[in-house]
């Protein structure tokens, strides 16, 4: 089934081939659907990995305003003084009709390093995920030492900058950004990120410096081994998982949570094949009241998981399901990774803690039924040996993919025995639709009216009881016809 995909590039129509395409397209004109709009659709859901841009400067410059401004809602947390952020630190973005994904270095706090050494780790753990940089600068202060501090590690890395003159509130502040150019980054762009002011400019800017499409830092490269990102809270035993899958002392274990900051990566063999494992460090409870160290590696931990293909979420089973589990699973599923759940410490358990184990997977995480489970101990080494086929089932998932012919029989069956609910006197329908994307699956449905979540979230379901998809997220996007007075 997914013998199609492994190549690794997705065709121009997305996973589409020209032939299977063209047909499509002809359906879509007989059901009286705007072509370019079809075609939109496809390229949307069929984009792959989204280029990914860095917000990166001291603190207090306006990093969070200027991320809020972008994304078009406020979500970072902006205060004024420096060091607030919170869990979160990437987003979806659009601008002129190009999606890209943004990492926001807001977060800090100084610790024993001292500020220019702390300012340069949150920006080099952002500048490594990223494939542009947006670097903001408060043209109010001009450039200090911290700034030039951040200039030599941006030229380090040779990856594309804009420099983001912040605080220009007025026609006054433009002589404030003009000598701005003494940083040798280029023109720097005036804007206000708290009105908005320049923004847009910027921003066409930054469409010029991104790739269309990242680099594809996992999978199919020749003779290049999977990614597994090992991730979840301090001190559910990451790194003594890695040690044991390793059979040998490869990372630092230690009681205390948080010894380990920077992701490890492990070129380990199992089962005849070479894997990557990133043994991330724990990411903590409320990033904003972090260590400066801990918001460093809370921040490489999702750098970790989008270069990864797949997410292994270990959590402690000797203590109940909690949020900040659920925060990291779902910081995986946004990501788009293929996933599985580990349960550590099992050897631990008597009979009563595994029966509310059980009903707290049932409740908690319920939505993600889909995700292979293994129960292990990474200290016994108790089922590792269960580990790898779990990861290679979720990859199969994630690279599935379902011929538009066959997808769309079953789409009929759906209709035909499921209709969608009757609603202000309306049934609307789905009409036909295509597999667009693998890594992971995304579907696009053609439908004669808006669909109700629970009815996509049936179709989902349904699509996992037929065709597999498991250890993989499924996205599902639905465009609406247009009404039928408009073509013809």
């Amino acid at each position: 089934m997914n013998d199609q995909i492994h190549s690794g590039d997705e065709h121009e129509h997305g996973a589409l081939g020209d032939a299977e395409y063209a047909e499509f397209m002809e359906l879509a004109a007989e059901e009286g659907f705007d072509v370019e709009d079809v075609e939109n659709a496809i390229g949307e859901a069929g984009h792959g990995p989204l280029p990914v841009l860095a917000v990166v400067g001291r603190p207090n410059v306006g990093k969070s305003t200027l991320v809020n401004r972008i994304i078009g809602r406020r979500e970072a947390v902006v205060e004024d003084k420096p060091g607030v952020t919170r869990d979160r630190v990437t987003y979806e973005a659009e601008w002129a009709g190009r999606r890209f994904k943004l990492v926001d270095t807001g977060g800090w706090e100084q610790d024993v390093l001292g500020i220019d050494a702390s300012v340069a780790a949150q920006a080099e753990y952002a500048i490594e995920a990223a494939d542009a940089v947006v670097f903001v600068v408060d043209s109010t202060v001009g450039a200090t030492d911290t700034d030039e501090a951040v200039v030599k590690l941006l030229r380090r890395a040779g990856k594309p900058v804009v420099l983001c003159a912040n605080k220009v509130d007025g026609p006054s502040g433009e002589a404030d950004a003009t000598a701005l150019w003494s940083l040798g980054l280029g023109q720097p762009h005036p804007v206000s990120s708290l009105h908005g002011r320049g923004t847009g400019d910027m921003l066409d800017a930054v469409l010029e410096a991104l790739p269309d499409a990242p680099a594809q830092t996992f999978g199919n490269a020749v003779g290049g081994p999977r990614r597994i990102a090992l991730i979840g809270r301090p001190n559910v035993g990451k790194s003594s998982l890695l040690n044991k899958v390793a059979n040998e002392d490869r990372v630092v274990v230690n009681e205390i949570a948080g010894t380990t900051r920077d992701p490890v990566d492990e070129l380990i063999e199992l089962g005849g094949i070479t894997w990557k494992f990133i043994d991330t460090a724990g990411i903590r409870r409320r990033v904003h009241l972090q260590e400066g160290a801990d918001y460093y590696a809370s921040l490489r931990t999702a750098a970790a998981v989008e270069k990864a293909e797949v997410a292994v979420v270990l959590i402690d089973a000797s203590e109940s399901i909690s949020v900040q589990d659920q925060r990291i699973i779902t910081m995986a599923v946004e990501a788009g990774r293929a996933l599985v759940i580990a349960y550590n410490k099992w050897d631990t358990l008597d009979e009563e803690r595994r029966y509310y184990l059980e009903r707290e997977i049932e409740t908690e995480l319920a939505q993600i039924a889909w995700a292979p489970r293994v129960n292990v101990s990474a200290i016994t080494g108790r089922h590792m040996e269960k580990l790898v086929p779990a990861i290679e089932t979720a990859i199969d998932g994630w690279e599935t993919r379902i011929p538009t012919g066959r997808l769309n029989a079953f789409l009929g069956e759906i209709v035909a025995s499921h209709p969608h609910p009757i609603r202000g006197g309306k049934q609307p329908r789905i009409l036909f639709g295509t597999q667009a994307g693998t890594k992971p699956p995304r579907f696009v449905l053609f439908a004669s009216g808006f669909l109700e979540h629970g009815y996509r979230r049936f179709v989902e379901r349904r699509l996992r009881e037929e065709f597999g998809f498991e250890g993989t997220p499924i996205h599902i996007s639905v465009r609406v016809r247009e009404k039928r007075g408009r073509k013809k």
